[in-house]
């Protein structure tokens, strides 16, 4: 993989552009690159995991199954953006299914390359650490919104008047 085109690629994606040269470069030296064909499923809620991804090209559909085969789509995302970032820091299985919703290629991080970075160069860490959590804030953000909508539309479908009580 040379590292040009893919340290010119990282300074798209949000978690690492407030990262020097020299720390992309050492950065690139630990990504791997999976190709994934469209409609393969890259993992499944439930599989165990230890790395994020970032979507160089194509695109993927995270979703959370429901019932029986019926599954809710989460997100849908595309070049420059990434997800799995959670099996980084803690041991629990998959939250969601990701499956690629056109032909994509996708760049791996696994924890223990993670750890590298933060061994040979803190300060490459700290940056994407602080990206890391301004991305979780986001989403955390949006979740509590969709929970609040939702919770909504099933107040509205019961009819059940909340200002009433």
């Amino acid at each position: 993989m040379a590292s040009s085109p893919v340290v010119s690629f990282l300074r798209t994606v949000s978690l690492f552009r407030e990262l020097a040269e020299p720390h992309l470069l050492s950065l690139v030296s630990r990504l791997r690159e999976r190709k994934l064909r469209k409609g393969e499923v890259l993992f499944r809620e439930g599989d165990a995991g230890q790395e994020m991804f970032l979507i160089r090209s194509g695109s993927i559909i995270i979703s959370k199954p429901i019932t029986g085969r019926v599954e809710q789509v989460l997100a849908r995302m595309g070049p420059g953006e990434f997800f799995g970032e959670m099996s980084l820091f803690d041991r629990a299985p998959r939250s969601a299914t990701v499956q690629a919703d056109a032909d994509t290629v996708l760049l791996c991080l696994d924890r223990e390359s993670l750890q590298q970075l933060v061994e040979v160069s803190p300060r490459a860490a700290a940056a994407f650490f602080e990206s890391l959590v301004q991305a979780f804030i986001h989403r955390l953000r949006e979740s509590g919104n969709l929970v609040a909508e939702v919770t909504r539309w099933g107040l509205e479908a019961t009819g059940l008047d909340v200002e009433s009580r």
